[in-house]
């Protein structure tokens, strides 16, 4: 089965502290282990990294402990799906179609690289706002 795992899924399976760790952690297991094959957008390793070099730990996360926390997670198990200037035109359009505003394109671009990449799920913590922008793909949409 190939797998996307949104960004909130990702942060929430590397941080042991984080509230949805327990239930975040199988779904990479499953792609470290290639159980499965993992997925994530190239937009969502930019968001993992702002993530987890945020998140309010102490001590912080440094920017190297971020980079070889995605090293060793994602960037070892997972197929980065790029988009094109193209891909973005068009997600551009579908949310001006739908008339829908805001930061909900980055959930649509995640979406979109799951489309383009053929998943068959769509792991996230943010499953009304997928849906939302992409109730296309809604059937796909699971949360750990």
């Amino acid at each position: 089965m190939r797998i996307l795992l949104d960004t909130s899924v990702l942060v929430a399976a590397i941080v042991e502290a984080h509230p949805a760790h327990e239930r975040a952690l199988p779904w990479l297991q499953r792609i470290r282990s290639s159980s499965d094959a993992g997925l994530i957008s190239a937009h969502s390793l930019a968001e993992v990294y702002a993530t987890l070099t945020t998140l309010p730990l102490r001590p912080r996360l440094s920017p190297e402990t971020a980079l070889r926390l995605i090293r060793d997670n994602i960037l070892s198990a997972f197929e980065v799906v790029p988009l094109s200037d193209d891909d973005y035109v068009a997600v551009i359009n579908h949310l001006a179609g739908l008339g829908v505003t805001g930061g909900a394109i980055y959930d649509a671009l995640i979406m979109h690289a799951a489309a383009k990449s053929s998943a068959d799920q769509v792991v996230t913590l943010n499953d009304r706002d997928f849906r939302r922008v992409c109730p296309a793909l809604a059937d796909r949409i699971t949360v750990p």
